[in-house]
């Protein structure tokens, strides 16, 4: 029997500038979501204006874009990626992720480009593939935890369908409603998943943080978040907005004994919070929707930008730091795109909610935010996703 030398390592060291683009999920999608994030928000606010025609309705194809193309590719590498910690079990990499890399992007160049049916068939492909992938590994590891998480993808695809359905006219329904419909399930998800994890982030990184936690209020505000964006999508009216202010109340509670007050000295932490307070305060304004003081579109961007757009730019930092075998430090040009992505939310939801006058200015105003806060993030992110972990090791 061959004895190995103590002083040689038993795994082989991976180099740094190995190529590994293909190594982990979180990899080629935080990759594709960041740069498409730069391009189809300023596409859609030159059609906004007018000088450029889309495939569909403008407003369908932008709501579309941000939920199906954008959130939910990070949404599939973050989970996809996460899927191998909680279970111990290899998640698609290599040949099977460029595949579905690829289908993601046959989808969004089948939506700028094309319109019809075999659109929908191109576009609709990626979620059940994702979800397939995912569950197969959640059910042979057994971890019912998170079956619901990784059920969400397969709900998402039906919300899509939906969508597609509505667009053809096979169904009569305004699209919008399918839009609506996923951004709950999305933040639904938030709900969950941050609730998880940003008390945890907090707790480990803060030292002698004191925090409030309680399952029966995270329960109650998950599940009355859940129940309020349902009956809102669906046009309850008054029902949507007593149910969408107690959701915000328990939200607003939840988040609060986190002690984000706590964090203000490291970015990293501090842009979850900030972004998750989106999520009372969207509810808020989806109540005064449907009492009919605001606008629908105050809500949705509340929710959209400053909940989804700011977690999503705060996780995929984060995760990629961490995954990357990197110290979890948010630096200036970290804490620029945190700043930019939170301003953009206040910008568009201040000026469609509030200030009428301004609303063209603040699309194109929040557009240019947003899209310089992920041209920041692939300057200084793109090298590390490309290549290799700087410790060796594989992932």
């Amino acid at each position: 029997m061959a004895l190995i030398r103590l002083d040689e390592p038993t795994t082989k060291r991976i180099p740094p500038d190995t190529f590994s683009l293909w190594a982990l999920a979180f990899r080629p999608f935080y990759l594709l979501a960041a740069l498409f994030a730069a391009i189809a928000v300023p596409v859609w606010a030159v059609a906004y204006s007018g000088a450029i025609e889309l495939p569909m309705a403008g407003i369908w194809w932008h709501a579309h874009e941000m939920i199906f193309g954008f959130a939910a590719a990070v949404i599939i590498g973050f989970l996809l990626t996460a899927g191998r910690n909680w279970t111990g079990l290899h998640t698609p990499d290599g040949k099977p992720l460029m595949v579905l890399a690829a289908v993601w992007l046959a989808g969004r160049l089948a939506m700028a480009f094309g319109s019809g049916a075999w659109v929908a068939v191109i576009d609709l492909a990626f979620l059940p593939v994702a979800a397939a992938m995912l569950l197969t590994v959640l059910i042979k590891a057994k971890s019912k935890r998170n079956y619901f998480v990784g059920a969400l993808p397969a709900m998402l695809a039906l919300a899509n369908l939906f969508f597609h359905l509505a667009v053809l006219g096979v169904v009569e329904a305004d699209p919008l409603t399918a839009m609506h419909l996923a951004l709950g399930l999305v933040v639904v998800l938030e709900t969950v998943v941050g609730g998880r994890v940003i008390p945890m982030f907090t707790f480990n990184a803060v030292r002698g943080i004191k925090q409030w936690r309680n399952k029966q209020v995270d329960w109650a505000a998950a599940i009355a978040t859940g129940i309020a964006l349902l009956l809102w999508a669906l046009g309850a009216g008054a029902w949507a907005g007593v149910v969408s202010l107690v959701a915000a109340a328990l939200q607003a509670v939840r988040v609060g004994g986190w002690n984000p007050w706590a964090t203000r000295g490291q970015p990293i932490l501090w842009v979850l919070h900030l972004a998750y307070l989106w999520i009372p305060l969207g509810l808020a304004l989806v109540a005064l929707t449907q009492f009919g003081v605001l606008p629908r579109s105050a809500g949705v961007h509340a929710l959209a930008i400053g909940a989804t757009g700011g977690l999503i730019i705060g996780m995929i930092t984060r995760t990629a730091l961490g995954h990357t075998g990197r110290m979890l430090v948010a630096g200036r040009i970290e804490a620029a795109a945190y700043a930019l992505v939170l301003l953009a939310a206040l910008v568009r939801v201040l000026t469609v909610g509030f200030i009428p006058a301004a609303q063209s200015g603040g699309v194109h105003a929040a557009a240019t935010l947003w899209s310089i806060a992920f041209l920041l993030y692939l300057w200084r992110y793109a090298p590390y996703l490309w290549y290799a972990r700087v410790d060796g090791k594989e992932g």
